[in-house]
């Protein structure tokens, strides 16, 4: 088996570290924090049970400004503008309404200047003959995300919902929050998922796969209406066709998608996990919340398939435990090239190492599926926890 050079241990005692884990887990406590972006007004009490898909807060985001320059449309001076306005500031004017107008020459020549959008007049200005319009504003309302228990009312601003739930984070994700059934359209956590698997009965639903995901098959899951995709694997070079661009993996979660996509392991063809797929398997029929949102460094998101059990939270602490690695751990390689790689722990040589970029890191050793040993820095793996 080809081998890379170990680094000598300068101790014989155990060793441990502390890294980032993704998680896949049939029963753990979750904290979700629900945030308004601007104050607003919280609809639920401390204790109420909620639904995934319940509004919990809501409030309205100012709309957007628009300006008009009405001396110039009516060719006038700016401080001529207050005599031909048949608005007044403060007034609701619908979009194509008559805001001033002017008659020359008894009447024979009219000119009439209409609003551009609908809204308020919010100011008329004799100096520099503009109307300033703001549109309407426009409502925001927040859901609960998950099923579960208010934990926490923040004034004004949103809610903690505990909920006890089955988990699995991904390690790659594109697209917002949804919800539905989650479905499992494979026999094994190595069988691809082709747009053949995939029918009418998919629709609204959270729809998993085993090793790949196809280019055909996400093509396939937006014209059936599929809330998210869950799939071991995806070729880079797909997934940039699907986005119309290369896409890195710093922050996502926003992107304007009909679906929500969602990698456990890797790029290329890489079957999904057997723990993973085997909680996934168990749940095929249960209700989903899933998000695809992923920011890999300073405060880590992972994108997660969420399914509450509909019981309330137990009392045990729902932060999840410190991640403690050691010598025999199974860890995920999260950057090229072994990207979505398992591999397990065989060294953790306690003193800085110098790598191909120079730098003095914390590493690790570990063996990949094949046999081969490599040496990677402790900030490239995170641990594999249940």
């Amino acid at each position: 088996m080809p081998t890379r050079k170990l680094m000598p241990m300068t101790s014989d005692k155990a060793v441990h570290a502390y890294t980032p884990g993704l998680r896949a887990t049939d029963r753990a406590v979750l904290r979700k924090v629900r945030r308004l972006p601007l104050p607003g007004e919280v609809h639920v009490k401390l204790g109420d049970e909620v639904k995934a898909a319940d509004v919990v807060a809501s409030t309205e985001l100012p709309g957007r400004v628009h300006t008009l320059n009405v001396a110039h449309e009516l060719n006038c001076q700016p401080a001529e503008i207050g005599s031909f306005m048949v608005k007044a500031e403060g007034d609701t004017v619908e979009h194509g309404e008559i805001l001033a107008e002017s008659r020359a020459l008894w009447g024979l020549f009219h000119s009439f200047v209409k609003a551009p959008i609908e809204g308020i007049i919010e100011s008329i200005s004799s100096t520099t003959g503009q109307v300033l319009f703001r549109a309407e504003p426009m409502p925001v309302e927040l859901d609960a995300y998950v099923d579960g228990i208010v934990a926490e009312v923040h004034a004004d601003e949103g809610v903690t919902i505990e909920t006890q739930c089955a988990l699995v984070q991904g390690i790659f994700g594109i697209g917002g929050e949804r919800y539905g059934e989650l479905k499992v359209l494979v026999n094994a956590a190595d069988e691809t998922l082709t747009a053949g698997l995939l029918d009418e009965a998919c629709e609204g639903c959270v729809v998993v796969g085993g090793s790949l995901v196809t280019l055909e098959a996400i093509g396939r899951a937006i014209e059936l209406g599929v809330s998210a995709v869950v799939a071991g694997g995806i070729e880079s070079e797909d997934l940039d066709s699907f986005m119309g661009e290369p896409i890195g993996v710093a922050i996502t979660g926003q992107e304007a998608i009909p679906v929500t996509l969602i990698i456990t392991e890797g790029f290329g063809e890489l079957a999904m996990a057997q723990r993973t797929f085997s909680i996934l398997e168990g749940l095929s029929g249960e209700r989903a919340s899933v998000s695809g949102a992923t920011q890999i460094r300073a405060g880590v998101i992972r994108p997660e398939i969420i399914v509450s059990t509909g019981q309330r939270p137990e009392a045990a602490s729902a932060e999840a435990p410190v991640s403690q690695m050691s010598v025999g751990s199974q860890v995920r390689l999260i950057r090229a090239p072994y990207f979505g790689q398992l591999a397990e722990v065989v060294a953790l040589p306690p003193e800085p190492t110098e790598i191909e970029t120079e730098a003095q890191v914390r590493v690790l050793q570990a063996r990949l599926a094949d046999g081969t040993i490599v040496t990677v820095p402790r900030s490239n793996v995170e641990l594999m926890q249940e």
